[in-house]
């Protein structure tokens, strides 16, 4: 038994174990090359939003061509407001997150979710203007849309053709 824990020989059968080891456990590990994103259904957190805001709802018509919905939540925004956030990884596999608030100052939310205050220009969306901003740094775009009673913000690392299709799948919904 000492000539198999001693020496070279004891050195290269422990080897030899453990690689038999880690090739045992590779074989029998279920392994996919194919990507995997988990899809969430965002339809009921929208509507629980609904019943706790003062104001008809956004959320897209659908989703954009093979985009797929990975996050959504409610949570509190500053002085109490509610803000739903409905994340998206896009057709390029990049992100995009769709933000709606009531918080007031609008600027300030918008500031927060864009990370910057800085105005890059608009960009025309069907028939509605957004304002853009950008943070380098971060590589993020955003696209935002103050109105009187929410403030719209469409945001990721997505490009601005891909925050565009989400922009123009926004709709409201009835208030209910």
């Amino acid at each position: 038994m000492r000539r198999f824990t001693q020496g070279l020989y004891g050195y290269a059968v422990a080897l030899f174990v453990c690689l038999a080891g880690a090739g045992l456990f590779l074989l029998v590990t279920p392994q996919s090359r194919e990507e995997h994103i988990p899809r969430l259904d965002y339809s009921i957190t929208v509507a629980n939003f609904g019943h706790t805001v003062p104001f008809g709802v956004w959320a897209p018509r659908q989703d954009p061509a093979n985009w797929v919905p990975n996050s959504n939540r409610i949570a509190k925004g500053e002085n109490g407001a509610q803000v739903l956030y409905l994340g998206y990884a896009t057709a390029t596999r990049q992100h995009a997150m769709f933000a709606q608030s009531n918080e007031q100052p609008a600027a300030g939310f918008a500031n927060r979710m864009t990370n910057t205050n800085e105005n890059q220009g608009t960009q025309q969306i069907g028939d509605v203007t957004w304002e853009k901003r950008f943070r380098e740094d971060k590589n993020q775009r955003s696209l935002v849309r103050v109105l009187p009673d929410v403030t719209l913000v469409v945001t990721g690392t997505a490009d601005w053709t891909e925050l565009g299709q989400l922009a123009a799948q926004l709709q409201q919904r009835p208030k209910g």
